[in-house]
């Protein structure tokens, strides 16, 4: 059963380039580039990482500032 992720608000310099990554940083995966706009923004965890419990969603905005935060499913 797909993994449902969604970003309600985000705060830096528009565009945001949102990854999710192996809790290790071993691999991320480019998701999409959203705006503000875009939010509340909504994405499936890449199939590769359907089995994890855990994963990283990684967020860069603009001015290169990575936030990052671990979820458990």
């Amino acid at each position: 059963m797909p993994t449902d992720i969604t970003i309600n608000n985000i705060s830096g310099s528009t565009p945001f380039d949102v990854y999710v990554c192996d809790t290790g940083y071993t691999s991320c995966i480019y998701v999409s580039t959203i705006v503000s706009g875009d939010l509340p923004y909504t994405f499936e965890i890449p199939p590769v990482y359907s089995s994890l419990t855990d994963f990283i969603v990684k967020i860069v905005d603009d001015n290169n500032c990575v936030v990052t935060d671990t979820v458990t499913v």
